[in-house]
């Protein structure tokens, strides 16, 4: 390991601005805590309130070449092998938005996996492109979606010679990891960068015990969450570049793009986090990493040792779209007893306290942190689980899951920028069917749209929608959030 990864150069700068009580005659209001709302102050207290700083600060972010922020970008760039990369302030999404616009420049056509995240939709609708939509492999016993398979890409790139680019998903909510070597193949035989949406993959960059990350199997820009399991502060995410990509993406038009789409009141607090946890990853990664897959392991064992329950784990690589399994996820399938995910999860919170990242009709997933100090989480969750599986019961023969309780996406009739800023009204649900949406309809979780704008309406999708929304998910993108009624394209 390189010891210039141990400097935390950023976060270094913040704190001595703070230590030195400068006279803060710029924003925010606050001003470093005296400012403040008390209630504020004792939530998050006076240290945090006093690195609040603005951007364009002396000796931080301008100044002399290369600033505190500049060397800190490139020790990212460093750690996680990229020719360069970004802080991200507004989350992996902006990653997304960024990607979008920097490959419009080279033209309107773009394949997408159908699984992308809502942010990715909403960067189509932001650059005006339109996608070639490529189906992920459809796991009919789980009832999920995983990864992208390599065949499936050479396919809609061969349909759509005119794409200027690949865009995928890996890992999955639930752990699987797609064959990046074999996409980046793919997509670079064709002449095009592939985009990886590696949000849920930011530490498996420093362990050996983990898959392949993105950038070292060949991707050519990751968008990478880095708060998800690294450890940043919520928001906070990097957009890494990597080194083969410059005849395919332009550098300098990613830079702008990333510009365009960030705030211009940038929080210090979110880049000094980044900055930290990047230095906690290359130091300590491994062994961190090493201790909470052993921690996981054991917890999988005793998952499973529970009567009605199973676990996803690398048992599922080798299954059509998964090339690999990530055990940062704990991924429970709850087939076996006799109450589904959306039953299950408020249970978990009534019996312990247990709060999900995601649940849906079979499988539950808790995410456990890259450094967590006693991982303490996964005995609680265990033991949860026994008193949940008892008071329910089990299914006498098990749970059936198939894809028809996730209805097929619709036809893409116009491009989402066309249908998003298009004439439109909104109609009761029941008269939607058959319309074009305007809007995206995202069931949360997984955060994945069942509905893009431009894509027409189904029956099927709709109650499939208004289910989730009354087993107790939400449903991001819709101007009405209890879909009663749709926003549709006026024809």
């Amino acid at each position: 390991m390189d010891e210039r990864q141990r400097q935390t150069p950023y976060l270094d700068a913040v704190s001595a601005y703070a230590r030195r009580n400068p006279a803060r005659l710029h924003v925010p209001g606050h001003k470093g805590g005296q400012g403040a709302d008390p209630g504020l102050l004792e939530a998050i207290g006076e240290a945090a309130l006093s690195m609040d700083v603005p951007a364009l600060t002396h000796g931080i972010d301008v100044g002399v070449d290369p600033t505190p922020f500049e060397e800190a970008q490139r020790l990212a760039a460093e750690a996680w092998g990229a020719r360069r990369a970004w802080f991200l302030i507004n989350g992996a999404s902006q990653g997304n938005l960024a990607a979008g616009l920097a490959l419009a420049h080279k033209g309107r056509a773009v394949v997408v996996q159908r699984n992308a995240h809502s942010s990715t939709i909403d960067s189509l609708v932001l650059s005006g492109m339109r996608p070639t939509f490529a189906a992920p492999e459809l796991d009919a016993e789980l009832g999920i979606a995983h990864c992208l398979a390599p065949e499936t890409l050479a396919a809609a790139l061969q349909a759509t010679p005119e794409a200027v680019g690949a865009w995928v998903v890996s890992p999955t909510y639930f752990g699987a990891v797609a064959d990046i070597r074999g996409l980046a193949e793919v997509a670079h035989a064709r002449g095009v960068p592939l985009i990886v949406d590696e949000a849920w993959g930011a530490h498996m960059a420093f362990s050996d015990e983990l898959p392949e990350h993105a950038l070292s199997a060949g991707a050519d820009l990751v968008i990478s969450s880095t708060h998800k399991i690294v450890g940043s502060l919520t928001q906070s995410a990097m957009l890494h570049f990597g080194h083969g990509a410059v005849e395919l993406i332009g550098e300098d038009t990613v830079d702008r793009a990333v510009t365009l789409t960030e705030s211009t009141s940038p929080n210090s607090l979110l880049l000094a986090s980044l900055d930290a946890a990047r230095s906690q990853a290359a130091v300590h990664g491994s062994e961190l990493l090493a201790r909470t897959i052993a921690t996981l392991a054991q917890a999988r064992e005793e998952i499973r040792a529970i009567e009605g329950l199973d676990v996803l784990d690398d048992r599922l690589a080798g299954r059509p779209g998964v090339f690999a399994y990530d055990p940062l996820r704990l991924a429970i399938d709850v087939r076996g007893v006799a109450a589904n995910g959306y039953e299950l999860a408020p249970l978990l919170r009534e019996v312990g306290d247990i709060n999900l990242e995601l649940y849906g009709e079979n499988v539950l997933v808790a995410v456990f942190g890259m450094g967590e100090r006693e991982l303490g989480e996964a005995a609680r969750l265990v033991e949860a689980m026994r008193e949940a599986v008892r008071r329910v019961g089990l299914e006498p023969e098990g749970r059936k899951a198939s894809f028809a309780a996730a209805p097929p996406w619709g036809e893409l009739a116009m491009t989402p920028r066309e249908a998003y800023l298009g004439a439109q009204e909104v109609v009761p649900a029941a008269r939607a069917v058959g319309r074009i949406a305007a809007e995206s309809l995202a069931t949360y979780p997984p955060g994945i749209p069942n509905v893009l704008p431009g894509e027409r309406l189904s029956a099927e999708t709709l109650a499939y929608i208004q289910d989730t929304l009354e087993q107790g998910g939400s449903v991001r993108g819709a101007s009405d959030r209890l879909l009663h009624t749709v926003r549709v394209v006026v024809e």
